[in-house]
């Protein structure tokens, strides 16, 4: 079988590096919100290019505590996309303020921010963008427009660890933005965790109470708050993987070149890079109108793909309630029946890639 996603051949590379960091935190005394968590906090928020990071308990909850950070509550709005995992969505509605969804842009599957100045009304408390694949928004005329209208702007970089739009890297173009390390992701964690980095100070000590109880001090609640804390053993893994990122990212690059050169000739619809940014290809997606039969015929081969994502948001029962209707975002509807990731992570090796690709390329001649 070959995986769309795996950690084992990284984990066996980086085992003693792990094995170091767990000893050194399960012999320190300390478990929850230690130096481990600081080191990690201030490291991550500088690779990003910011002052601060507050380490939570997911990239979920990165997403909500930013909201709550800067305000966002009961009869506010928040524009985003459809095209996202669920937890954009969830963290926006836990909040208390309703999704307003704006199209894609059909290459690269991002925000449409030609959408954006529409979307905009007296009720818009943050513009929250999806740099989705390992892939940056057009954070140039979206910034602007935000700030033209003193809107907030909170991006969502679960995917995007790495990723650059000229010149800046993903987390330093906005207010503040949430990270996860989900395992899957670029830097990815043995289990759950995220975090929210920023430039602001207030902003920082909000998150830092949000995500204690509303404290400061034990015991005393300045504020209502949450349970939402990075713990000491993911904090110390974190710290040492962050020292490959650059290595993973670099990898995942190659994937995708070689991808982008075999698979150049085939009817595939392949990754549209924009010339602003640099991608980090947490994804790897294509698109063909037979999707889903490509996907079958890679299964009976031991070969695994995915679809990020299926459904779009506006479109499940879960948030009928938000009034939306099939039809309503074209470019969002049609990509989400059509696009497929292939197999990328660093631990994909060159053989295994070209087995992927020469069955893919004899299974598209059969269509």
């Amino acid at each position: 079988m070959i995986k769309v996603w795996d950690y084992l051949r990284e984990y066996e590379k980086e085992k003693n590096e792990i094995h170091e960091a767990i000893e050194q935190v399960l012999t320190s005394g300390w478990l929850i919100l230690g130096q481990q968590v600081k080191d990690f906090e201030s490291s991550f928020a500088a690779y990003c290019g910011v002052s601060y990071g507050v380490g939570v308990n997911s990239g979920t909850d990165a997403l909500f505590l930013a909201l709550k950070a800067i305000g966002v509550g009961s009869g506010d709005e928040v524009i985003t996309v459809s095209n996202t995992a669920v937890p954009t969505v969830s963290a926006i509605v836990s909040t208390g303020a309703v999704p307003r969804f704006v199209d894609i842009d059909p290459r690269t599957y991002l925000m449409d921010t030609d959408l954006l100045e529409g979307a905009i009304n007296k009720n818009t408390k943050c513009i929250l963008p999806v740099h989705l694949y390992g892939q940056c928004v057009n954070m140039g005329k979206l910034t602007a427009l935000a700030e033209k209208h003193g809107i907030p702007v909170l991006e969502d970089c679960a995917q995007s660890h790495g990723a650059e739009y000229q010149g800046k890297r993903a987390g330093a173009m906005s207010a503040l933005a949430a990270f996860s390390f989900y395992p899957t992701k670029i830097l990815g964690g043995y289990g759950d965790g995220g975090m929210v980095v920023t430039d602001d100070e207030s902003i920082y000590k909000k998150l830092l109470r949000l995500r204690f109880y509303g404290m400061e001090k034990t015991y005393y609640a300045l504020e209502h708050g949450y349970n939402s804390r990075l713990d000491e053993l993911h904090a110390a893994i974190l710290l040492k993987k962050l020292d490959h990122l650059n290595e993973y990212i670099n990898r995942r690059r190659a994937l995708a070149a070689i991808y982008d050169e075999m698979l150049a000739d085939t009817p595939l619809t392949l990754p549209f890079r924009d010339p602003d940014g640099r991608h980090a290809f947490y994804l790897y997606v294509c698109r063909h109108a037979r999707r889903d039969a490509i996907i079958a015929k890679l299964a009976e081969h031991n070969i695994s793909v995915n679809v990020s994502y299926p459904w779009p948001i506006h479109t499940m029962e879960g948030y009928r309630s938000l009034g939306y209707a099939a039809g309503d975002f074209p470019h969002t509807e049609a990509a989400a029946k059509e696009i497929f990731s292939l197999p990328m992570y660093p631990g994909l090796d060159t053989a295994a890639q070209l087995q992927v690709i020469e069955r893919l390329k004899e299974i598209l001649k059969q269509l």
